[in-house]
């Protein structure tokens, strides 16, 4: 039973580090209805700023929050120098450029930071208890609630993110009403940078740094967004623990650690055939 238990828990934990980077995931889809295959490699390569500033004695705090702003800057740049040109442009030119960001990003970290596994430090060490959980997975846990009640609170209760949502949904309508559509679009993919960045600071303590370490977790994120509903960040949340609890399960009681992300895609397809929309998903209407 207490082994359950464990791997109950241990899904959850590693379930809220997919949730995070599929709440990224989903900012963008909002958006712009395009999912960004790079979201990942930014995260990871943003992390990789706060490693060098805490290397150079920099309190953790100064470098979590120079990572964020770091990542959101990057996501608000790649927004307006990369994605705006391709607005009109056809879907395969634009998960093209995707695929070519995931390459670019992962290559430079590699050529500027090198190929070779760090450790990352954890800041919450002094939340271990004897239980299930250790201190990281307990801070994991919390970062998730507050990061999902935060950007609950901005998209439900700000003129800025209640703008935000009406773009989403109607951007030509929000145009006319005087919403600045273009600078919305660049805050929601500056927003996204950095809900990833936490997720790979929260990912690097487990996973270990190096320009390889959130690929992995990405498709994870990316399924989790799909089982949620691709549109809905309680989606994303709930499909990431989901996930988390299924494939560590699934690794190990039925099929071993090697085909676990296997089975998590099997999983992601059977609940698009099922329910395409997702768990929390809209369902979309198209007029004939």
């Amino acid at each position: 039973m207490h082994e359950l238990l464990h791997q109950i828990s241990t899904g959850i934990v590693n379930g809220c580090i997919y949730a995070m980077l599929a709440l990224a995931l989903v900012v963008v889809y909002r958006s712009t209805h395009h999912v960004n295959f790079a979201q990942g490699e930014m995260a990871m390569f943003s992390t990789y700023i706060a490693a060098i500033l805490i290397g150079a004695d920099v309190p953790y705090p100064l470098a979590f929050l120079a990572c964020v702003l770091f990542a959101f800057a990057s996501g608000a740049l790649v927004e307006r120098v990369v994605m705006r040109p391709l607005h009109h442009a056809p879907v395969l030119s634009v998960v093209t450029v995707f695929v070519a960001l995931y390459v670019i990003v992962q290559s430079a970290a590699g050529l500027v930071f090198g190929y070779e596994t760090r450790s990352f430090p954890s800041p919450f060490e002094a939340l271990g208890t004897d239980g299930l959980l250790s201190g990281h997975e307990v801070g994991i846990l919390l970062t998730t609630v507050a990061v999902l009640g935060a950007m609950t609170a901005f998209f439900r209760y700000t003129r800025l993110g209640l703008a935000m949502r009406a773009v989403a949904v109607q951007p030509l309508s929000s145009q006319l009403v005087g919403i600045r559509v273009s600078r919305l679009l660049m805050l929601s993919w500056g927003i996204a940078g950095a809900v990833g960045a936490v997720a790979g600071m929260l990912a690097a303590p487990i996973v270990f740094l190096d320009p390889h370490m959130m690929s992995g977790i990405m498709i994870y994120a990316f399924a989790a967004a799909i089982v949620g509903g691709i549109d809905s960040p309680v989606g994303a949340v709930v499909g990431g623990i989901l996930l988390g609890i299924f494939e560590n399960l699934a690794g190990a009681y039925l099929v071993g650690t090697e085909l676990k992300l296997t089975l998590a895609l099997v999983a992601m397809i059977a609940v698009l055939i099922v329910k395409p929309q997702g768990l929390f998903g809209s369902r979309s209407a198209q007029r004939l």
